[in-house]
């Protein structure tokens, strides 16, 4: 392949380290102790739970010259993350995150990513080349990314060269409903459902996009497209996905101690989309492996820290064989 290896996963946007309260329904409103930094970031997360599966993995971001960008790169790197596109942005602070629990499972956030580093993520024809030449076979976006209009814009930019190079685009919605009346919001959604082979959304997602249709209905449309898989991540309900050939698998969620569940939804995409891509597990066994991934990730307080090895999902479903 004129040098360049394949088989590579790929994501871009948001790193942010996160604190967590460690006292619940204070909203971010009342002084608290808050646990962290944890790194973050839902394409973080992502990009961190696919090189742990065994993923040839590479993410353009950006972080701030200072402590908090140390734990995010070294975080990355630490398993494998290709840093050829984590720029570090002097004189800007890394973004961060900061959310509290309440006792009905809601989460309250208070978030800096358009006046941090992480909004300046390598978007150039440079940055671009340097995504084709590592050969990737799929490229992550999570709506997260799609909050910040700048970034949003530039994400759907790069995807759209990615996709019209021949990579396979694989899109998280992580609907954001406070963005819902802004209608640029909605249209790049909808951009990046039009040519995407991995849809991947939540029930929540489901409920705003696909309201009042059927799993099978919605599905199909989009396999009759471009798809390759649609896959329905349900929580506490488990995930049900169809694939081209329209064959359906479901399974029921694991039981385990929710601890956090950031980020669990970001783990299931990522071990979801490298094990299917890596050739070597079928529709059905990289589907139950992701469920696993997912069901792991609640397990431990912060965003990454239950992000789980494919030896460690192998473990965990070898007990509930």
């Amino acid at each position: 392949m004129s040098g360049k290896e394949s088989g590579g996963i790929g994501s871009l946007g948001e790193l942010l380290v996160e604190f967590v309260c460690t006292e619940k329904d204070g909203h971010n409103r009342r002084a608290a102790p808050y646990v962290g930094p944890f790194a973050s970031g839902a394409p973080g997360i992502f990009i961190d739970q696919a090189a742990r599966v065994g993923a040839r993995a590479i993410f353009a971001g950006a972080v701030g010259d200072d402590a908090f960008g140390s734990v995010l790169r070294q975080r990355l790197t630490e398993v494998g993350v290709s840093d050829k596109l984590i720029a570090t942005v002097p004189g800007i602070p890394t973004g961060s995150a900061f959310v509290s629990y309440n006792t009905d499972g809601s989460r309250d956030f208070v978030f800096n990513i358009a006046h941090s580093a992480a909004s300046h993520f390598p978007r150039d024809s440079k940055a671009l080349e340097t995504l084709k030449q590592f050969g990737l076979a799929a490229f992550h976006i999570s709506g997260s990314t799609l909050g910040n209009p700048a970034m949003a814009k530039a994400a759907l930019v790069i995807c759209r060269a990615l996709h019209d190079a021949g990579v396979a685009i694989s899109f998280d919605p992580n609907i954001r409903k406070e963005l819902l009346a802004d209608p640029s919001y909605m249209e790049t959604v909808r951009s990046l459902l039009a040519i995407s082979a991995f849809v991947l959304p939540s029930a929540e997602d489901f409920e705003v996009l696909f309201p009042g249709e059927e799993f099978g209905t919605f599905s199909r449309r989009f396999l009759d497209g471009r798809a390759r898989f649609v896959i329905l991540k349900r929580g506490e309900k488990g995930c049900v996905g169809m694939d081209a050939s329209g064959v359906v698998e479901e399974f029921d969620a694991h039981k385990v101690e929710v601890v956090d569940p950031t980020g669990a939804g970001d783990c299931f995409c990522a071990t979801f989309v490298a094990l299917v891509t890596s050739g070597n597990f079928s529709f059905r066994e990289a589907l139950r492996r992701a469920n696993a991934a997912g069901a792991l990730a609640v397990g431990k307080i912060g965003p990454m820290e239950g992000n789980s090895s494919l030896a460690e999902i192998e473990a965990f479903l070898g007990c509930r064989a």
